[in-house]
């Protein structure tokens, strides 16, 4: 029995441990990853939290219309493309400019920058949704695919439409290059390419997931998407509901 003075905190105490207990037993059911696989066609997408370099299989790297690859003044130190820089090239920007340079070199150029609007870094662009596919290391590819387009001042700009397309693009790539391993890609339309506020990081993976799934009907892709979550980004995520938009991608 609890004394009558002490009842109070006692009640107190009960409902504190009651509460600590389900919240830590909501703490642990909770998915740290999400996972579905499809059977037409045979295929499958993991949403994982983590870092998107640390993962096996090939990668993916959202790039602008301009390739441009110089940090920190024209991209920014802690975005994916300056990732590839430094972690997959070891900062050597000479060898990343000219692997990115012969990849290119058959893909269509648009208009360039005017003599009056010349930019700081590249002035050559390239089609939305075209894709430079590097080999640095032997059986791990990175597509490198511009989805944004850069202005005079540096600034990188997307649109929905603009991403839908690209993803589509850089899906026939995977498809043509990859043999059918997994592929990795970060949460698109965030950092420098200014659409967060239209595509916050649930619906940008919505997006993908589905760009990827329209494309694998068509004909397979891969084996396996992993959609990669940086920590910060993935607790503020619904995975429950991410769970249930996943399998509402299944056939019928």
């Amino acid at each position: 029995m609890i004394p009558g003075s002490l009842a109070p905190i006692g009640r107190m105490l009960l409902v504190v441990v009651s509460v600590a207990s389900i919240a830590y037993g909501l703490l642990r059911a909770w998915p740290k990853q999400v996972n579905q696989s499809y059977d037409s066609p045979s295929t499958e997408i993991r949403v994982i939290e983590g870092g998107l370099f640390k993962q096996d299989g090939h990668i993916v790297v959202g790039m602008t219309d301009t390739f441009d690859t110089s940090i920190p003044h024209i991209i920014d130190e802690h975005s994916v493309q300056a990732q590839l820089l430094t972690s997959v090239y070891h900062s050597d920007l000479a060898r990343l400019d000219n692997e990115l340079n012969a990849a290119l070199a058959e893909n269509p150029t648009i208009e360039p920058f005017t003599p009056t609007d010349q930019k700081p870094g590249k002035q050559v662009r390239y089609k939305l949704g075209t894709v430079a596919v590097l080999e640095p290391a032997i059986r791990k590819l990175y597509f490198c695919v511009a989805y944004t387009k850069m202005n005079h001042r540096n600034e990188a700009r997307g649109t929905i439409d603009g991403i839908w397309c690209s993803l589509n693009n850089l899906w026939s790539e995977v498809r043509a290059r990859s043999n059918g391993e997994p592929v990795s890609i970060g949460v698109i339309g965030g950092g420098q390419a200014r659409i967060s506020q239209h595509l916050p990081p649930l619906d940008a993976i919505r997006l993908t997931a589905m760009s990827f799934m329209f494309a694998s009907r068509e004909e397979r892709v891969t084996s396996r998407l992993n959609i990669v979550v940086r920590q910060q980004v993935a607790r503020e995520l619904d995975m429950l509901e991410l769970q249930a938009f996943l399998k509402s991608l299944r056939r019928s």
